[in-house]
């Protein structure tokens, strides 16, 4: 009959135990629940779950009729330190429920007379398990008990697994909660993401929203920089910073690989950008075979879940995306603008070049066939002839502009040609051999255009000297002359001007103008080497 009464008392709980397990999704709130009841049908005084995942990191999740010694202080001895049953749970060597184990945290208050521990000196240990998983330990205990039968240790572990499985239940929903809501935020991120028309602010809007979405508290994106890595954009606690720090590959081996490799991985070694760090995550940008860098988010006091790795994935994915839409969209531009240059080249010899002809032509005819010595009309008819072949000249170095030739000789060759025939006297100088990019080298020609164009109408002087330095990563060009200068602070600025710092923006480049007066100009711009 005994026997009986206790197993029903033993289904009694396990019911109690089920139900309140399944009325809540809070894992904080579950495990107090269950603790409380667990006590409440087994007549046991107080207990506490501790959770953990690694050694020397647990929390106590929940705790139930503590003796004094035990919560005052915040329940500072319950928060801290190693005892014996978490070194056999986190050695291996907990494996079942433990008959009876001395409490080192109530031994501590008892040494240290911190205070009452209330008759309590043991308590019973249970492994928190389910399906190969673990993630804690489960204490219970009563005043002046030193013994639990074969049969309550049973009833623990019964308990302990039902546990164990809800909060593995609990766990896999609040993942796939917050999936839901990473994906539902990396939803904001790409909408504002592809309404941008530069590369430069789709870098600053990933680092930026990305940061802020998921409260990362550092976001950077890395760019290789010849021997070195180019933190270009960061977004360091709430803030976008556009820094330009360089690092060699050996101060940041986790960029190196994902650079070099193409290959997504998490460290939790120091980051120097981000020193607080405890976890980094760095994930190539890339589309097909070309590398634009590296996208790396930084969280403090955890690891990153198996969700965040994922969108911080897709936010990489579509961030590569965008950048190519950009440039592709730049390049179908450019290819518009060259067929209308064309065709305005085209429409301008063939008509309004030919009509000033024929007024030359006719002015110098009239000249010849007059009748009568007439010095006004002379007078006149000469300087239509000159007009003419002036706006002819001036016709055909529009026509230049507009449709280049020679640019199949290269850059250099063609901006010395057009100096050349602006009656400028051009001295060359070149760094680097590489094939540049058809827009690159189009948005260089045109700036050159205008910087020679400014040495003939402004410097007074003939000599001008070009430069130009191909780098791996970079091109610059540099327009310079000894001239007359002028004071930039002074000076308004021109439609020339704004058009060449319009065309460097557009390609994310910088333009430097440096000027004095009677010291002469400089025009240097710098453009990224984008495939």
């Amino acid at each position: 009959m005994k026997d009986r009464q206790q197993h029903e008392q033993e289904l009694v709980t396990l019911k109690v135990i089920a139900e309140t397990l399944n009325r809540s999704t809070d894992l904080t709130v579950m495990l107090q629940s269950v603790l409380e009841e667990l006590l409440n049908v087994t007549g046991l005084k107080t207990g506490w779950i501790f959770l953990t995942s690694e050694k020397m990191n647990f929390t106590c999740a929940a705790d139930s009729k503590l003796p004094q010694a035990l919560s005052q202080n915040d329940k500072q001895l319950m928060c801290h330190g190693s005892c014996w049953c978490l070194n056999r749970y986190w050695d291996g060597r907990l494996k079942q429920a433990v008959n009876i184990i001395e409490c080192k945290r109530l031994e501590d208050a008892t040494n240290l007379k911190i205070g009452d521990t209330e008759g309590l000196t043991h308590h019973a240990t249970v492994p928190l398990t389910a399906a190969g998983e673990s993630f804690g330990v489960l204490n219970v205990g009563s005043p002046g008990k030193e013994q639990f039968s074969d049969e309550e240790l049973t009833l623990l572990e019964s308990v302990a697994f039902q546990i164990g499985t809800a909060i593995k239940r609990t766990r896999l929903f609040q993942s796939e909660q917050k999936r839901g809501q990473n994906f539902s935020k990396l939803e904001t991120i790409t909408r504002e993401l592809w309404n941008m028309e530069r590369v430069d602010h789709i870098i600053d809007i990933v680092v930026k929203s990305t940061g802020n979405c998921y409260e990362w508290p550092f976001v950077g994106f890395f760019i290789n920089e010849g021997n070195d890595i180019m933190l270009s954009k960061h977004f360091i606690n709430g803030e976008v910073k556009n820094s330009k720090e360089r690092y060699t590959e050996r101060d940041l081996p986790m960029i190196k690989q994902a650079l070099h490799e193409q290959e997504s991985n998490e460290t939790s070694n120091k980051f120097i950008p981000y020193p607080d760090a405890t976890s980094t995550l760095s994930l190539p940008v890339s589309v097909r075979d070309e590398h634009i860098g590296v996208l790396v988010a930084s969280k403090k006091e955890s690891a990153f879940e198996k969700s965040e790795i994922e969108v911080t994935k897709a936010i990489a994915d579509h961030m590569a995306l965008a950048i190519e839409h950009v440039k592709i969209n730049y390049k179908k531009q450019e290819l518009l603008l060259s067929d209308e240059r064309n065709r305005l080249a085209r429409d301008l010899h063939d008509s309004v070049s030919q009509k000033l002809f024929s007024l030359s032509m006719t002015a110098k005819g009239a000249r010849s066939t007059q009748q009568e010595e007439n010095p006004v009309l002379t007078d006149a008819l000469k300087d239509i002839q000159q007009l003419a072949q002036d706006a002819m000249r001036e016709m055909r170095t529009l026509i230049w502009q507009l449709r280049p030739s020679g640019m199949e000789a290269g850059l250099l060759t063609s901006l010395k040609s057009y100096a050349i025939g602006l009656g400028l006297e051009p001295q060359c100088d070149s760094i680097g051999i590489k094939e540049l990019p058809r827009f690159v080298e189009e948005a260089l020609w045109r700036i050159g255009q205008e910087a020679l164009n400014n040495v003939r109408n402004h410097a007074k002087v003939k000599e001008v000297r070009i430069i130009l330095e191909i780098h791996d990563e970079e091109v610059s060009l540099t327009i310079q002359d000894s001239g007359q200068g002028f004071d930039p602070a002074l000076t308004t600025l021109t439609l020339g001007i704004q058009g060449m710092k319009e065309r460097t923006d557009l390609l994310n480049g910088t333009l430097t103008i440096t000027s004095s007066p009677k010291q002469g100009t400089a025009v240097n711009v710098v453009l990224p080497i984008m495939k």
